[in-house]
């Protein structure tokens, strides 16, 4: 197994946690029609040996995020597990807990994403795209610019989704993080 320093790819699997896909007051099912795809790059990733981290959304009961977004992903609750579609891959995975809508601030991300120095790509999975997604694609290329780091950012459209409900369109919403991304420098495929 190659050590985090040896890695030139790494797969992020943001949020696919069961407070935003099975149950909960944020929860959209729908968002696990991108399972299989994520599940085939987290195959061929395991196969070539590289990187693979999973961010999970964990707060406590007192999350000042909870202004902002209802009740979720409360620690102990099992809604910030792993989905079980997901969960024999967490065996080759770093973990990330994050109590923001950014996985740069998840405490030790960003430690480890400075160890891999031979890394030449990150590719973004997961949900929410216009949240979650989207906080970790842009202010990762600024990081990677502001530290001179010539590594690629990938977000497969297949592989990312956002939620449906009365005020948030699914698909405008996926178009214009999309659009933002793309923007950015993004490689959104």
């Amino acid at each position: 197994m190659k050590r985090k320093e040896d890695y030139e790819k790494l797969l992020v699997v943001v949020d696919m946690v069961n407070g935003f896909i099975k149950y909960g007051n944020m929860a959209d099912s729908y968002i696990n029609h991108i399972t299989p795809r994520i599940k085939a790059l987290l195959d061929e990733f395991v196969l070539n040996n590289e990187g693979i981290s999973f961010i999970c959304d964990t707060h406590e009961s007192s999350s000042s995020e909870f202004k902002k977004f209802p009740v979720h992903c409360i620690k102990g609750s099992t809604e910030e597990e792993v989905i079980s579609e997901l969960s024999d891959y967490l065996k080759y995975a770093s973990i990330y807990e994050k109590n923001s809508t950014s996985t740069m601030f998840a405490p030790g991300f960003m430690n480890d994403l400075d160890k891999m120095k031979k890394l030449k790509e990150v590719i973004i999975t997961g949900c929410c795209t216009d949240i979650c997604v989207l906080n970790l694609a842009i202010p990762l290329s600024n990081y990677f610019d502001q530290n001179n780091r010539n590594i690629l950012i990938s977000v497969y459209k297949d592989a990312v989704e956002t939620y449906d409900s009365k005020l948030h369109n699914r698909d405008e919403y996926n178009s214009m993080s999309f659009k933002l991304m793309k923007q950015f420098g993004i490689n959104v495929r």
